[in-house]
């Protein structure tokens, strides 16, 4: 018996050392350290001058997976071609065709302390310290939002996740199953974000009636027609129960009523949602405080501190008042996780979300606004409201039409083509701001016009980024006016 486990032993050392790389020298970490670093700073030191967007295909086989055994900074050569040359890149200034994940650099080093750590922030009692953390930045975010300090929350990967937790909330406590369902009503705007109807989808409220609220002439919800819908439905049996607002819409980035809808939802007993996703944290700037009024009268709402936080990407956030309607559906046990279960007074983010497993996100938020205050973030979410005025006032200048005035920092803008179609002219067009890449814009159909979108909200974005954008687009102008022979 002794020899047997003498024997076993040595197999156990020999595996351990095999497995020893894993466990690096603090000499070995510090050279690892020092060529990412060096990657890090040469990536930010240009990251000015590095083009917002590349239509470029990955090289053949340039990232295929190989087994080991090659150099680190060959793969930091490799990552900085092939992956953060590609594409759009999305922490760039220039990228203002899309709403940006941000990635500050305070957040970067949250993250490298969060994986060194690896503190698991889902349950109390596996790190009291890391749900603290969570907690506390639940708690700020009710604070600004006026919501009550009983109700929960969850930091999440992304809006998506965010709106499905809320969305579940609202089904549990209306109680929609079964044969009521075909009979239940959804309202939301047809510039809702698709992860609305998406999360409908997931959480098995298919067969729901959606009923596409018309908007007003500023792409509002219309808040008589709406109540007139509801009047109708409920004359017809049906079950009205939810009302999906927008806090800073995708394509025109706008406001719906949100005070006028809360009202509409309590006096029909209904579940006010508000997606702020994009738009949340534009309610820290004086100018457009006035407009998030209501809000805090939502029973659940969404924010993205990846969005106006310009935290990484993988940073939602979600709000609900209604504590029990969030345990119905994610609270959960387990004879397994037993010692977990304690008598703390904070909740543990397992049990308000689907996620069991999941990254301390709280630390990338926590660590920012312990060390620079909320103030540059106001600062920044302001300066990129006027630059949005400041460049849709370039384009007027220029000749361009522009969609209404936003009440954030998304907008759209088209050129009047009067020598053909407009919306082949400006789909040219986007063809050759694409192909330049020096600022990445994109395009939406606003009532079947093509046109094209911006979307300031990137930390990096500032003027001398919007005059290089304003220069690009006179640029593809001047190219798509030679293929149609057209002087417009």
């Amino acid at each position: 018996m002794k020899d047997k486990l003498e024997k076993l032993k040595q197999q156990i050392q020999n595996l351990e050392s095999r497995s020893k790389i894993l466990e690096p020298t603090e000499s070995d970490r510090n050279k690892s350290i020092e060529k990412v670093q060096n990657f890090a700073n040469n990536f930010i030191n240009t990251i000015h001058e590095t083009p917002a967007y590349s239509d470029k295909d990955v090289e053949n086989n340039s990232l295929a997976f190989r087994d080991g055994n090659i150099p680190l900074s060959e793969l930091l050569n490799r990552y900085a071609k092939q992956v953060a040359g590609k594409g759009i890149n999305p922490a760039s200034g220039g990228h203002i065709g899309y709403i940006p994940g941000g990635g500050i650099f305070a957040s970067a080093l949250a993250d490298f302390l969060a994986d060194i750590t690896n503190d698991y922030a889902g349950i109390y009692y596996a790190s009291p310290g890391a749900v603290t953390i969570e907690n506390e930045m639940l708690d700020w975010l009710k604070s600004i939002f006026g919501f009550p300090k009983s109700a929960v929350g969850n930091l999440t990967s992304g809006g998506s996740i965010a709106n499905l937790i809320a969305l579940t909330s609202a089904r549990d406590e209306h109680k929609v199953k079964s044969e009521k369902i075909a009979k239940s009503v959804v309202y939301l705007s047809s510039q809702a974000h698709h992860c609305i109807t998406k999360s409908l989808r997931i959480i098995g409220l298919e067969d729901v009636i959606i009923r596409y609220v018309q908007l007003d002439n500023s792409m509002r919800i219309d808040v008589d027609k709406l109540k007139t819908q509801i009047k109708h439905d409920n004359a017809q049996g049906l079950h009205p129960f939810l009302i999906v607002a927008s806090a800073g819409t995708t394509d025109t980035g706008v406001i719906d009523p949100l005070k006028d809808l809360a009202l509409v939802a309590h006096n029909y007993k209904m579940w006010l949602h508000v997606d702020a996703a994009y738009g949340g944290f534009f309610i820290l700037t004086r100018d457009k405080k006035h407009l998030f009024d209501g809000i805090e009268m939502a029973d659940s709402l969404v924010i993205d501190p990846h969005k106006g936080m310009f935290l990484p990407y993988g940073t939602g956030a979600v709000l609900v008042k209604n504590r029990e309607s969030v345990l119905h559906s994610h609270h959960y046990t387990a004879n397994y996780m037993q010692d977990a279960i304690s008598k703390n007074e904070q909740p543990n983010p397992a049990d308000l979300s689907p996620e069991l497993t999941k990254h301390f996100r709280g630390l990338r938020m926590w660590l920012p606004l312990q060390l620079y205050g909320v103030e540059p973030f106001t600062a920044c979410l302001d300066e990129k409201l006027l630059l949005t005025k400041y460049f849709r006032q370039q384009l007027i200048d220029r000749g361009f039409k522009v969609g209404p005035r936003p009440d954030l920092s998304v907008s759209y803008f088209w050129f009047p083509s009067k020598a053909l179609d407009e919306n082949d002219y400006n789909q040219k067009l986007m063809e050759y701001i694409h192909k330049d890449g020096r600022v990445f814009l994109s395009s939406t159909l606003i009532k079947n016009k093509f046109v094209i979108r911006m979307a300031i909200l990137s930390f990096r974005t500032h003027i001398k980024t919007i005059d290089k954008a304003v220069q690009m687009i006179s640029d593809a102008k001047i190219k798509t006016d030679r293929v149609y022979n057209t002087g417009n």
